[in-house]
């Protein structure tokens, strides 16, 4: 049964049934899911609203500030991964001048935008417990401290580590296994010097440059028959499970003392263990929510904090709905479901569009293939036949099935493959 049109447009489902890398936008819905629980859970502890005022404790249990802190070790760099992932193909469509003002305009103009919004709103109304109290001087971190604007200091530091990776990359022919160690410099450099996060607009980047430079060094890899088959196989999960609870045991125990080498290494099982789980969720076609959340990453981030923070105090204020359980659960939905409709109805098709784009036609130019961009580099493209009882084919010719909303997963009725060219593959990030 088809949605409602409203809901199909509220949603932009028919952006959802194009040839698109369906575990990417899992990925990103993964992570943009954890960025947002953080949110809202920080949110609730800040407003004061769920303490016990005669034992003078929270009352948000324990285990779910322990679910944030394992959140909290991979979230940031799967996206900085992801992004790293389709520079290669993005440098391909575009000059180094081009990508770059396509990235400004992506990046640091709706920073500029959401980020007076939010200060503002927080600004004129302290008692709304939207995560921080503010005043005027607060837009000053603008431009120089974003590591205090809450959500917000992501965006500069992606621009910043794409700037410098392909300036780097493009001009200085800096190869592969450089940018790899320069990566690692500067992680190390970052968490071993004092106060460097106090201008964080100019240094927030080195912490995650290495990420970005493991998506791109690392792209024909990701996108190989191998790593393709052990993403999408179920036996890989049991295979990850026990060393990414073994690293996040560790890093819930000791993150405060955590060296930055180990840091380094429990990110990127987590890293790994999310692509595995978003290879499944392919494979298994479900929760395809999280696809539309993570086509709408960008959307969902800046708008987040603000929706949440009306939420929460609509449900305690107006409908007396003080339960933790229920505050976190339908703060962390309505704070991912409001921005995309706000987006497909205002942005999109509405008068708001400057609120992301400083151009109009930039935005006409995204959505007229779906708000997608090309993916990754062409990869192998020959017809192979699948062998028989197995559930996998040539990475290049990944077997789907496209639903009534075009939502893909595996076909595992048939043992042909419908040839998927990565060339022509569109993905928006």
């Amino acid at each position: 049964m088809r949605a409602p049109y409203w809901i199909s447009k509220g949603l932009n489902l028919p952006a959802l049934e194009q040839s698109r890398l369906h575990w990417v936008d899992y990925l990103k819905g993964i992570a943009i899911f954890q960025v947002v629980y953080r949110h809202i859970l920080i949110g609730m502890d800040r407003s004061g609203l769920f303490v016990d005022n005669v034992r003078h404790i929270s009352l948000i249990p324990d285990f779910i500030w322990n679910a944030n802190n394992v959140f909290y070790s991979f979230r940031m760099p799967l996206f900085f991964i992801l992004s790293g992932v389709f520079l290669q193909n993005s440098l391909k469509k575009r000059s180094t001048a081009a990508f770059l003002g396509n990235r400004f305009e992506y990046l640091i103009y709706p920073y500029l935008i959401w980020a007076t919004i939010q200060i503002a709103l927080q600004v004129a109304a302290p008692h709304a417990q939207a995560n921080a109290t503010r005043s005027w001087q607060d837009f000053g971190y603008i431009f120089y401290q974003p590591q205090k604007l809450d959500q917000f200091w992501y965006l500069p530091a992606l621009f910043n580590a794409t700037l410098v990776y392909t300036l780097t990359k493009v001009y200085l022919k800096i190869p592969s296994w450089a940018q790899l160690v320069l990566g690692v410099g500067l992680f190390l450099f970052y968490f071993n010097t004092t106060n460097i996060d106090h201008w964080s607009m100019f240094t927030d980047w080195m912490r995650f440059y290495i990420y970005f430079a493991i998506g791109d060094v690392l792209t024909h890899f990701f996108f190989s028959k191998g790593f393709q088959q052990f993403m999408h196989n179920p036996w890989s999960l049991l295979i990850v499970t026990p060393a990414f609870a073994a690293t996040q045991f560790y890093y819930l125990h000791m993150h405060a003392n955590v060296v930055a080498p180990a840091l380094l290494g429990i990110s990127l099982v987590g890293c790994t263990t999310m692509f595995v789980c978003a290879g499944l969720l392919e494979r298994w076609n479900i929760l395809n929510f999280l696809r539309i959340f993570g086509y709408h990453s960008l959307y969902i981030y800046v708008i987040h904090v603000m929706v949440a923070a009306l939420v929460r105090n609509f449900l305690v204020y107006e409908l007396h709905i003080h339960d933790v359980y229920a505050v976190l659960f339908l703060g962390i939905f309505l704070a991912m479901l409001i921005p995309v409709f706000f987006y497909n109805y205002l942005v999109k098709d509405g008068p708001l569009w400057w609120m992301f784009y400083f151009r109009k036609s930039s935005m006409q130019e995204r959505e007229k293939s779906g708000g997608q961009r090309t993916s990754a580099p062409a990869a192998r493209t020959q017809n192979k036949a699948v062998q028989p009882g197995t559930d996998t084919c040539d990475v290049s010719m990944l077997r789907i099935r496209t639903g009534v909303h075009g939502l893909v997963g595996l076909n595992h009725s048939t043992q042909a493959c419908e040839v998927l060219h990565f060339d022509r593959i569109l993905f928006h990030f």
